[in-house]
């Protein structure tokens, strides 16, 4: 009898990678296993956009706040009823509840942030306060 001592992290990721392929494979990915939604964060002259990643979602579902220099936005997740006229055989639809909080700092306006939903995606304006805005300046060269 040989006496082998594993690893039991690596374990399980091997068993993971052999025996799930392919009905597992990308889908840690896909349902975002982390419970947060991706997001991107482009700034502007007038102000900064933030995109979320949030597909098949209801905007109703959305919540987006600012406390304390604290941006917020969360997703409540609301349960469906259960259907009795058909029975569900596999279900790979999923969609968590969520919230991301992101820090203000006294540049923006935080009273004129606006959002939207719009194909799967989450769009958050944030405008710069007036003062704050850097107006393009060309210099003379002498």
């Amino acid at each position: 009898m040989t006496l082998v001592k594993q690893n039991p992290r690596t374990s399980n990721i091997l068993d993971d990678f052999f025996f799930g392929f392919p009905t597992s494979w990308g889908r840690d990915a896909q349902n975002n296993s982390f419970g947060t939604p991706p997001v991107n964060i482009h700034e502007t002259t007038d102000g900064y956009h933030v995109e979320l990643s949030a597909p098949g979602r209801n905007k109703e579902g959305f919540k987006v706040n600012v406390d304390n220099g604290l941006l917020t936005i969360s997703f409540e997740k609301q349960e469906q009823a259960e259907n009795k006229d058909f029975k569900t055989i596999r279900r790979e639809f999923n969609s968590k509840s969520f919230k991301r909080s992101f820090s203000l700092d006294d540049k923006v306006n935080a009273d004129a942030i606006q959002a939207k939903y719009e194909n799967g995606v989450l769009q958050v304006y944030i405008p710069k306060k007036e003062e704050v805005k850097v107006a393009a300046k060309e210099i003379a060269i002498l």
